[in-house]
């Protein structure tokens, strides 16, 4: 479905990007793993076709990321990016007008679930009720890639339990989802593969229960491993 060849981005001299080369198969729940810093939400925006790379390229089923790609790949940022006066009807609105794949029912659904109301606003949101507006207009698009750039920030216990559920339940044959996130006990028992990437780069990837079986460690022990 999706692969990156040798891909590189600089921010004023700084390599937040380094030859970073994988790929992402259908039907995959991949865990974008490593602290704050090292480079996910970048290669994130890279693939969401936000901002282009230095070097390297990006292709998404064979064709080059673009105005294409962008119909069929749903992109949640960890920023804000509802207008303030906005209700949970109008940002459902809001995505609409915007994408083809938008589902209102199933985004009603979810907001329900969530323990969100339609005519919440934007701006009385508790970081926590906020990022679950954001997972919901987001996982209401029918898309083939789903990214998700720390969607447990800001939730308690209890409601990351409804948000892994909600994940879940839009993974399948087709779609595949890549979720970046230092909270790596709450990702472990839910994804099929795991990279790790430290100051820019991948300095472990595979699927999950081959790298558990060829280490002999857990994904939450090779994680401390490797950044502490």
């Amino acid at each position: 479905m999706l692969e990156c060849k040798n891909l590189e981005k600089k921010y004023l001299g700084k390599t937040a990007v380094r030859d970073i080369s994988l790929t992402v198969a259908q039907g995959r729940i991949c865990a974008l793993l490593g602290p704050n810093g090292s480079g996910k939400t970048t290669w994130m925006k890279m693939v969401a076709g936000l901002i282009a790379p230095n070097a390297g390229t990006i292709t998404f089923f064979g064709e080059p990321v673009g105005k294409e790609s962008k119909k069929h790949i749903a992109y949640m940022s960890t920023e804000p990016f509802f207008y303030s006066y906005m209700t949970a009807k109008d940002v459902g609105k809001y995505y609409h007008d915007f994408f083809e794949d938008f589902d209102p029912e199933k985004y009603a659904e979810l907001v329900e679930r969530l323990g969100l109301r339609m005519q919440d606003k934007a701006k009385t949101l508790s970081s926590g009720l906020a990022a679950k507006l954001k997972l919901a207009v987001t996982l209401a698009r029918r898309a083939s890639l789903y990214l998700l750039d720390e969607p447990l920030n800001g939730i308690d216990i209890i409601a990351r339990e409804q948000i892994i559920d909600a994940v879940m339940e839009v993974a399948g044959e087709d779609a595949s989802i890549v979720m970046s996130s230092h909270l790596v006990d709450e990702l472990e028992k839910i994804i099929d593969d795991a990279i790790f990437v430290k100051e820019g780069s991948i300095v472990l990837a595979g699927e999950a229960q081959t790298l558990r079986q060829e280490r002999g460690k857990s994904i939450v022990e090779l994680y401390k491993e490797i950044y502490a």
